[in-house]
């Protein structure tokens, strides 16, 4: 290996363990920043020219997650998620009840409006519920985790991967829905059995008192508006119009307004979240560019693809070495070599989903619930977040081969 290639692989290495642990000791400095500069730097020294960067970018997988914050973004504003939290409040009279509600009204919404923003609306209100109630919330919290990255694989629009897996496999909505819907629903009934087994000590059948909550005061005129733009995306992607066109149609419906002030929506918009993915387009794309690929799988492709089992463990391994998104991304070259590559696309959106449950860590959305409620006080430790997290992991991806083997 050249000087200049074992250069270039010291600088992805770099970047890529950056974005798995999330920052650098002493540096202020995130995975989009991490990301952002690697690819700066692979570019100035010569791994790929700026023409080869840019057009590394998927903008189909950028304007598809621009689109859906900007229609998350309404729904929030609007209080959406705020009558959803209602309405669990309402009907969970007992921690039984709570937790079933939880992991499923978690994982349906999770499967349409993204995994990071359920964890992020829910997670709040999960506290304000098991404080008051006086319950563990640490069951409570990690089922909230768990559920949102086991729905978000039913759908396309679900998590940041599966669009991405979505855009690179030209799958459509409906067939993409067909075949991961099954094993989501499955894997929630895992979640919940394997969250009352371990913590059957905390979760009682315990009345819970909500006389005190607040209800949310929605606004009306975009609530409506809100709705009647998601409703008109997923008609549109079930009809088979394209991914990118349905949710950017939807988007653009929401910001022709009289009352809504642009800015309020767009302060709303993870701008960190598509500098992340356009750079990370860029610094995966030169491991191709350096031929680092090929030193990679070259060895290993056969003995990847040739058995959905080693190529299943394979993703869940690299989903919680680097991350699912990169994962996705390296795993892109060798799709094509499978024996039915839809069916390859449609596993490894499967296991990089899942495999985010086997540590704290393991994906954004186990890291907001954690963040948020260590601001309230409450510690998810990483050690308690893995009694749950392994048994979770291995029993869905199990049978998410087996669903697989089944129907292919």
């Amino acid at each position: 290996m050249n000087f200049n290639l074992t250069f270039h692989a010291f600088v992805i290495a770099v970047t890529l363990i950056g974005v798995a642990i999330g920052r650098y000791p002493k540096l202020r400095m995130n995975r989009a920043t991490i990301a952002f500069v690697g690819a700066v730097v692979l570019v100035l020294t010569g791994a790929l020219s700026l023409d080869q960067a840019f057009s590394a970018i998927d903008m189909n997988t950028i304007v598809l997650l621009f689109a859906m914050m900007i229609i998350n973004a309404n729904l929030r504003m609007s209080g959406f998620f705020g009558i959803i939290s209602d309405k669990v409040v309402q009907i969970s009279h007992t921690q039984n009840h709570l937790l079933i509600i939880i992991i499923f009204t978690s994982g349906i919404l999770s499967a349409l409006f993204l995994n990071d923003t359920i964890v992020l609306m829910f997670t709040p209100l999960l506290l304000e519920i098991t404080r008051r109630g006086d319950i563990n919330p640490i069951p409570y919290l990690i089922a909230l985790a768990a559920s949102a990255n086991i729905g978000s694989v039913a759908t396309i629009i679900g998590n940041p991967q599966n669009m991405l897996i979505g855009i690179s496999s030209g799958i459509d909505f409906r067939t993409f829905a067909f075949h991961l819907t099954p094993i989501s629903i499955i894997g929630l009934i895992v979640c919940l059995i394997v969250i009352k087994i371990i913590y059957w000590k905390s979760i009682r059948s315990n009345k819970i008192n909500f006389s005190s909550h607040k209800s949310t005061r929605p606004y009306k005129p975009l609530l409506y508006k809100s709705i009647i733009a998601s409703i008109l995306m997923l008609i549109a992607l079930n009809i088979g119009v394209s991914i990118t066109l349905a949710a950017i149609g939807g988007a653009s419906l929401l910001l022709i307004t009289r009352r809504l002030k642009p800015e309020r929506v767009f302060r709303e918009i993870d701008w960190t979240l598509l500098v992340f993915f356009a750079s990370l387009f860029i610094v995966t794309h030169s491991i191709e560019t350096t031929g680092l690929s090929d030193k990679i799988f070259n060895s290993n492709v056969v003995w990847i693809t040739n058995d959905l089992w080693r190529f299943s463990g394979s993703a869940v391994l690299l989903s919680n070495l680097v991350s699912n998104v990169p994962a996705v991304l390296l795993f892109k070259p060798i799709i094509k070599m499978m024996i039915n590559p839809q069916i390859a696309w449609l596993v490894l959106s499967m296991a990089t989903t899942f495999a985010g449950n086997l540590t704290l860590i393991g994906s954004v959305a186990n890291l907001i619930v954690a963040e948020s409620a260590t601001k309230e006080g409450v510690k998810l430790s990483f050690m308690e977040y893995l009694k749950a997290g392994i048994p979770i992991t291995i029993a869905t991806v199990i049978l998410g081969v087996i669903w697989f083997l089944i129907i292919s």
